[in-house]
């Protein structure tokens, strides 16, 4: 099983497009939600990580096999 490289440059720039939605759309829930992320545990913060990052994974089982 071999990745292209040319796969994962362009899920990186669908990252940074999907990140820059949300401000560039609403800047005051961005704010709101940089707030809300600053004051949140540092618990709170990596639960909110892993459950992205097994839906992500998750995601791409469904996606690619």
């Amino acid at each position: 099983m071999s990745i292209e490289w040319r796969d994962l440059w362009t899920a990186l720039a669908l990252y940074l497009v999907l990140e820059g939605v949300l401000p560039f759309l609403s800047p005051a829930a961005a704010q709101k939600a940089f707030l809300a992320m600053s004051q949140a545990s540092v618990r709170q913060l990596r639960m909110v990580g892993l459950a992205s990052m097994l839906g992500g994974c998750g995601l791409l089982y469904l996606i690619r096999g």
